[in-house]
Formats: C-alpha cells, sequence, structure tokens
C-alpha cells in the first residue's frame, strides 16, 4: 500500500506551490484539501496540527509537517533531491534560498494594487536580471544541473520560477541562453510533473464517483480545474492535457470491464 500524503492550504499557488512540483517530480502521488472556509482552518488549529498557526501543512510518514523549508527538506532528503553530500546539500540550500527570495517577489505582483502593477514589474525584471538570473546562468556551466550530475530540489525550483517569471515577462530569459537550454532539458519533467498529478486526480475522482462520495468527487474536479490552470497556457498544451485526461479514462475503464 503506497503511502498517504496529503497537502493542506488554500486555493492557489503560494508557499505550497513549491512543494507540489517537488512531490510529483519524485513520483510522489498526493491529496489536496484545499482550505475554503474558516472553519477548516480553525479545525486544524483545534486539532493541533499548525504548530505555528499557518499553513501550508503536509501529511507525510505519520507526522504534520508545518513551515515551507522544513517541508521541502524532508522531501528533498526522503527521495534523493538533495546532493550526494554536505558540500553539496550546502549548494543546493543557497541556490534554493536564492530561487525562493526570486519567487517572493513573483507571487507578490498579483496582490499588487493596479495602479502599482507596472512600477512593481518593473522592479521584479531589474532584479531578475541583475542580481538573480546571472547567479542560475553562472551555475548551469557546462551541466543540465545547478548542482552535481543528478537533478535536485534547486533545479525543481529553478524551473518553477523561471516559468512563472516568463508568464509576467515573456522575453525575460532572451539574455540568459544556459537557463533557456535547461528549461528545454527539463521540459519533459514539466509536463510529466503536471501529467502524474492530473492523473492522480482524474483517477481518485473516478473512485469517488463510484463510492457517490460527492464532495471529495467536487474536491477532486477543483484540484483538476487548478492544476490544469497552471501548468498549461498553450494550445498545445491544452491538447497534451486532453491526452493525459484521455488516456486516464481509457486505464480506469479497462480496470472496470
Amino acid at each position: 500500500m503506497s503511502e498517504r500524503v496529503v497537502l493542506h492550504y488554500f486555493n492557489g499557488r503560494g508557499k505550497m506551490e513549491a512543494v507540489r512540483w517537488l512531490l510529483a517530480a519524485a513520483g510522489v502521488q498526493f491529496e489536496e484539501v484545499f482550505l475554503t472556509k474558516r472553519e477548516e482552518y480553525e479545525k486544524l488549529l483545534n486539532d493541533g496540527a499548525l504548530m505555528f498557526q499557518q499553513v501550508p501543512l503536509v501529511e507525510i510518514d505519520g507526522m504534520q509537517l508545518v513551515q515551507s523549508k522544513a517541508i521541502l527538506n524532508y522531501i528533498a532528503g526522503k527521495y534523493s533531491l538533495y546532493g550526494k553530500d554536505l558540500k553539496e546539500r550546502a549548494m543546493i540550500d543557497m541556490y534554493s534560498e536564492g530561487v525562493s527570495d526570486l519567487m517572493d517577489l513573483v507571487i507578490m505582483y498579483p496582490l499588487t494594487p493596479p495602479e502599482n502593477k507596472q512600477k512593481y514589474l518593473s522592479d521584479i525584471e531589474q532584479k531578475a536580471k541583475d542580481r538573480f538570473l546571472p547567479v542560475f546562468e553562472k551555475g548551469l556551466g557546462n551541466s543540465q544541473f545547478l548542482v552535481g550530475n543528478q537533478l535536485s530540489r534547486a533545479d525543481v525550483h529553478l524551473l518553477e520560477v523561471t516559468l512563472m517569471l516568463q508568464e509576467l515577462l515573456p522575453t525575460i530569459l532572451s539574455r540568459f541562453p544556459k537557463i533557456q537550454a535547461f528549461q528545454e532539458n527539463l521540459h519533459p519533467m514539466r509536463l510529466d510533473v503536471v501529467g502524474k498529478v492530473l492523473v492522480w486526480s482524474v483517477h481518485e475522482l473516478l473512485e469517488d464517483q463510484k463510492s457517490q462520495n460527492h464532495e471529495e468527487a467536487e474536491n477532486r474536479r477543483q484540484t483538476i480545474r487548478i492544476i490544469s490552470s497552471r501548468g498549461f497556457g498553450t494550445s498545445v498544451n491544452y491538447c497534451v492535457f486532453a491526452l493525459v485526461i484521455i488516456i486516464a479514462l481509457l486505464k480506469q475503464i479497462n480496470k472496470m470491464i
């Protein structure tokens, strides 16, 4: 029986998005519980699940993990995405913290007042080009990974943040050919990550419908809507999304007959 990993967070990317990417990159199936009502958050508080009275919360290996860095470190260590020794781990931490600083800038953009959005976007562009992206460009060197010769959490985080940057600033990587090549190398992983989560969600949706668990089924539909809107941004990728859903449905139908 596979382990049960449950993510508790609001309906959005935020601090949980990096956790989703890391789990999916490791091939770990997870469930999502979206907090849409104050009472749901208060229940977690009353149950003692939130050590510092805040989410994200991840249930894994019988533990209730909170604090984003602690969650990511645990997942990376458990699934061999944290380097081969202490020195590599230190480098992975430095790159990951740099990505986190850049991500903090990006995720604040939607919350910026409309009259300040253009100025804030210019600030993001300037800091990304002058402070962060040159470091990642140099770090990649002639390798397809930031640290060592295998995928680490730093690579997963870098892929996530650069894709989000391009949503706001489509030409942001024009001066960074190594990061562009890095994205191309990991593009199959991007589709695989989103595809895995969609397949898992469709599978769970079918199971919930079969057992007439209508509340859980609606949660699954919500998960599918959110992930598909995050992961696929072009007409070509919508075709891929449709193909993923069809394959998942065929697999489940085949099991029933």
